[in-house]
Formats: structure tokens, sequence, C-alpha cells
């Protein structure tokens, strides 16, 4: 892979306001598909067993054909100043959040998939101007909150080798583009492989990350595994069974261009893609408000980014070992939520050996950011004051 600081050197660092404005027409096609669906013939009763539920994608075609309106949720994203820059070659999308409080930490967010900058709606005023939220003005944050090279408007185009070491390189530019000589970072999913990623490279500047997920797994090692709690072994039992599902994985990591054609064609072939992962395989089926949901769907659907984002996947199965290797020693913070993966805090400790929080909580999904932002919020307030 080139390098990417020689690359970023030599190319321009301007940055660009942006502003949504999507044509009608484009929603009128939208709503178009979606009344000329072909559904599929499913078997009876077979409910999210062999996949998303018939029934449940039906109910959100046609919410989202006939009541959904994309505009009041535009006006709220262009709320928020945004701007384009280019890194390495990608055009890259962000929102940057200043607070108005003079001594405002600065802090990455980033999104996972199949998310977008949708997740942080409900954080954004929280953090950043807390006095105006019934919060202490000293934990306020400045946020910049890109969206991931391929995913939404950092997308459609993207050359080839985007995977998370090359994230993170990037997102570490544009904090130092933007004037930022020290941040923290925080994501979910893949956010969180990008915010990990970022504690083992260390660059100059990053104080610490806090994330959803730490993607650690008993390595083969039988004295890994010796007087391991039961508590510890049904949470292994139930990443074994989220494992069995998670077909998106394999086919995402192998063969993401053939599964594009369908995604970019069929709005509710896209919407029954996504809904998956944010259902949690059926297990918590509208936990996340139905509307900004069916938002973010629409960003993935108005910006052909189908193909574009899925790649992330293979890029990072095919990396050629080109992710930086050690472990994550950056003072980092785990919030473990009671409805996504159940972290084992044994295999956690021994791939990142600065623990310095770890929370638990008997709700929230893997979009903990959309659903639990009240348990979110002071969370990462908590770890990040330790860098004030």
């Amino acid at each position: 892979m080139t390098n990417a600081r020689a690359v970023i050197s030599q190319e321009s660092t301007d940055i660009q306001p942006f502003r949504i404005s999507v044509p009608q027409e484009d929603l009128e096609e939208l709503r178009y598909r979606l009344s000329r669906t072909r559904w599929p013939e499913t078997l009876g009763g077979a409910g999210w067993k062999y996949g998303v539920s018939l029934d449940y994608v039906k109910e959100l075609a046609v919410y989202w054909e006939k009541e959904y309106d994309w505009r009041p949720f535009e006006d709220r994203l262009n709320e928020y100043p945004q701007f384009t820059t280019n890194i390495d070659g990608a055009n890259i999308h962000f929102l940057h959040v200043r607070s108005p409080e003079p001594n405002a930490f600065p802090l990455l967010l980033t999104h996972a998939w199949p998310s977008s900058i949708v997740e942080f709606m409900e954080l954004i005023g929280p953090l950043t101007d807390p006095r105006k939220h019934g919060g202490d003005p000293a934990q306020a944050f400045h946020l910049v909150i890109p969206s991931v090279p391929g995913f939404g408007f950092s997308g459609p185009v993207l050359d080839a080798g985007w995977d998370i070491a090359r994230i993170a390189k990037a997102w570490d530019v544009l904090m130092k583009r933007l004037g930022y000589t020290e941040y923290g970072s925080h994501g979910s999913d893949c956010g969180a492989l990008v915010s990990r990623e970022l504690g083992i490279q260390k660059p100059e500047g990053l104080r610490g990350i806090h994330v959803l997920q730490l993607f650690s797994f008993p390595s083969g090692d039988p004295a890994e595994m010796a007087d391991l709690k039961e508590e510890d072994q049904q949470k292994l039992q139930f990443l074994a069974n989220f494992q069995e599902r998670a077909g998106f994985h394999a086919i995402q990591s192998t063969r993401p261009q053939t599964l594009s054609y369908g995604l970019a064609d069929s709005p509710s072939g896209q919407l029954a893609w996504i809904a998956e992962m944010f259902c949690g395989f059926g297990d918590h089926v509208d936990f996340i408000d139905r509307d900004a949901f069916l938002t973010n769907v629409t960003l993935y659907w108005l910006t052909n980014t189908a193909e574009s984002s899925s790649r992330l996947y293979y890029e990072n199965a095919h990396n050629h070992g080109q992710e930086t290797q050690g472990p994550n020693t950056t003072p980092t913070g785990v919030a473990v939520f009671g409805d996504d993966f159940k972290l084992i805090k044994r295999f956690a400790e021994r791939d990142n050996r600065n623990i310095v929080q770890w929370s638990e909580f008997e709700r929230g999904t893997h979009f903990a950011a959309m659903d639990a932002p009240d348990l979110l919020i002071p969370d990462i307030h908590s770890f990040f004051l330790r860098f004030r």
C-alpha cells in the first residue's frame, strides 16, 4: 500500500463547506421504487429464522413510502456545520461542531456499519453544549464526526485499500488539519475498530479512546479457558450464536460487489439488509426510533453507497498485513451494553493493556448512541474527564 502520509503531504489541505440538498426527483423516485417492490415468497411462519421477517420489511417499506419525510431530517443535519476535505485521495465529509465553551476537549466520533453520521444526532447537543442541556460546562467537547470513506457523503467513489488502519491514519490527519493538537476518539463497530487502531498507532496528541466493543476472542490456548466463570461461558455462547447468523460478514468480506447489484437497485433490499443488523437478527426489533432508522437507510440509498460501504469488510480481510501490529496501550474506556456483544474482560485486557474504565449496562444495542444516549453520554464524560 502507498504510504498514506507521503501522499497527504503532496495534496491540497483545503476544507470546503458542505450542505445537504437532495433533489426532489430523487425522493420521488425512491417512493416510486418502493411502490413497485416485487416481494419474495417466503415460508409461512418463518419469522426471523431465515433472515429479516417479510412482514416486518413490508410494514417498514410502506411507512417509508407513504409517511416518512426526509426533509425535516435533512434540515436538522444542515443545522450543524459540515465540510469536505481530501485526504489520501478520498473525499472526506464531516461534521465539525464546536462547543461554545472555550476549554472544550476535541473528540472524534466514528460511526458503525450499517450506520452513518445519523448515529450521533442525539449526542451532539449534550456533548457540545452541556450547559444548555443541564450538564457541567467543564465537560464540553468540540466534535468532529466524519463519514467513513465509502459511506454517505464520503462515497460512493473510493479507491481500493481503505481498511481500518488507513482510516485511522486519515482521521489523525483530519484532526491535525483542523488545528487540534490533542484529542480523543469514540466509536462503535467499525468506529470501535478505528478507535482501537488509533490506540495502537498512538499518533501524537491522541489522549484516549472510548469504545462500545473490543473484538477480542479466545486464541485457542487452553490456559485462557481455565477457570473461566460461568457468566463468561454464557457470553462465549452468545458470541458463537452471533457468528452463526452473521452472514453479512462472510458476504461483504468476500463478494461485496455481487451483493451490491440488488441493494443499489432496490430500496426494499437495502432496507432489509440494514434492518438485520439494527434489529439484532430479530432479537431487539424496533429498539431504535423508526424515523431515525429510516433516515440512516435513506442516506445509504440517496448516496448509492451500498457497494462502497460494504467493501470495508473486504479491505479488512485482504489488507495483506498492512494493519499495525501489537497490543493497544492507549488509555481505553469500554461501555458494554445489554443488547450488544457480550465482551469478556479477560480477553479484552489481553489485547488492550491499558483499560482504565469498564462499564456495563442492562440495556442498549450495538447502536447505543441512538437508543441509549442517556447512558452513553455520562460514560463518555466520565472517561474523558481524566484528560482535561
